[in-house]
């Protein structure tokens, strides 16, 4: 039975979210009629059925907000949706998820109110939060969104294959090539099966403590270029996996491949989201044990975290401050330790809310997977330092990365050459970026 408020309360959250802290701004909204939001998100099949199921949640729980979730592609897609957007013609939503390349992108387009304002306003306790995820969101102080479905890459790996080759789980890209050969022995048509995506490429740069662009890797300011030509660390990062294919130990299986090969039993090795974890397991239905560790580096000098990828929540600016007001309600109840321990269950994804490691179907789930605490160890033993790039042609630039990935390990280039190609490339997309927001 829904609960019916004949105002709506900004910052009073309904019973299932009374612990997180919030209080009630001095003004009411008065609503005769549900106050009626668009949510945009990317996320599609059972993940995007487990964000329908807290919509409706949300919407069962009160009379005083309606929230229908759009469903509007792929992350790129919607980002692409929200660039026309700022181009002139109406947004049409009023909270949208964003990935975490578009952050800047998002900030610059003046489309956003940031969270901070609501969070000031409402008195909102963020040491709730996990540290490490805001961290990413927050620049000069302030936070410009909420962070929701968050994850971390890990390396999985078959732990039968393992045990029968007798080697050690590799911290390192150079010490995978190395044991390669006895993964092979021990059964492993090929040691790692490993896809073209550019988010591995940003991880890496985190283990090198590298920056991918200037002013300190954009976090002190717009970038004006890149920095990996200078400090070396693409080179380095394309000369080890070219090595590695060149080797037999990383074949190249493209731009989807990965974990085909992994559930098949033909890899050993392959890497993924924290939030793949319950997918693999699911695929791979106990032919073989899988394991988890941290995101390795490229060689022994790599000491550094890794950052997050997954999408946050952004509030769309809006002279209907009903709406906000119904905007940060809603956002309120997502991020609610109910919410995210039943998020984190269903997805994978971190649950952003401390408190949500007390609620008895996360450690439930913890106990019959396992595995997932690597992924909070790995979270909580990196840093805010390890937050990664922000600029505003960070979604551009991963696509660069991934063209010229292709290339080298194909054989049309060398390392040396394709990174002084995404130097050339991104460079000029920063150089219009900036251009168009001055």
């Amino acid at each position: 039975m829904k609960k019916t408020f004949k105002k709506l309360m900004v910052g009073l959250l309904s019973a299932s979210i009374a612990t997180v802290s919030a209080l009630p701004l001095a003004q009411t909204v008065q609503a005769a009629e549900p106050v009626k939001l668009s949510f945009w998100h990317g996320m599609g099949g059972s993940t995007g059925d487990a964000l329908q199921k807290l919509v409706d949640q949300y919407n069962e729980s009160q009379d005083a907000v309606e929230v229908e979730a759009q469903y509007q592609g792929s992350y790129d897609e919607t980002l692409t949706k929200l660039r026309s957007s700022a181009s002139g013609s109406e947004v049409g939503a009023d909270v949208v998820q964003v990935f975490e390349v578009g952050t800047t992108f998002m900030i610059d387009s003046g489309l956003t109110v940031p969270i901070q304002e609501y969070v000031d306003k409402t008195n909102f306790d963020l040491d709730l939060l996990e540290p490490n995820l805001l961290a990413y969101f927050t620049i000069d102080g302030k936070l410009n969104s909420m962070p929701f479905n968050n994850s971390t890459p890990l390396m999985y790996y078959n732990k039968d294959i393992f045990d029968k080759a007798g080697v050690e789980v590799p911290t390192t890209l150079e010490e995978l090539i190395e044991i390669g050969p006895k993964l092979q022995e021990a059964g492993a048509a090929m040691p790692a099966s490993i896809g073209i995506y550019g988010w591995w490429i940003d991880q890496w740069f985190n283990k090198m403590e590298k920056d991918i662009f200037d002013h300190a890797n954009g976090r002190d300011g717009a970038p004006e270029s890149v920095a990996f030509i200078e400090n070396g660390g693409m080179e380095k990062i394309l000369t080890m996996w070219k090595k590695g294919v060149d080797e037999g130990v990383m074949p190249n299986v493209g731009r989807e491949g990965g974990h085909p090969e992994f559930i098949a039993g033909q890899s050993a090795i392959t890497f993924g989201s924290t939030a793949s974890l319950r997918q693999l397991l699911t695929e791979v239905d106990g032919r073989f044990e899988i394991g988890t560790a941290y995101y390795p580096g490229i060689d022994s000098e790599d000491k550094g975290g890794v950052s997050i990828g997954g999408a946050s929540l952004w509030m769309i600016q809006s002279d209907d401050e009903a709406k906000k007001d119904a905007a940060w309600d809603f956002i309120q109840f997502l991020v609610s330790p109910a919410s995210q321990a039943q998020w984190n269950v269903d997805t994978g994804y971190f649950p952003v809310n401390l408190a949500a490691h007390d609620e008895q179907n996360f450690k439930d789930n913890l106990e019959e997977f396992p595995q997932f605490q690597t992924a909070i160890d790995q979270l909580h033993d990196s840093t805010a330092d390890d937050q990664g790039a922000l600029a505003g042609v960070a979604q551009e630039s991963r696509q660069v990365f991934e063209n010229e990935v292709e290339k080298v390990l194909n054989g049309e280039t060398d390392p040396k050459s394709a990174a002084q190609a995404m130097a050339d490339q991104i460079n000029k997309a920063i150089e219009n970026y900036n251009k168009a927001n001055q």
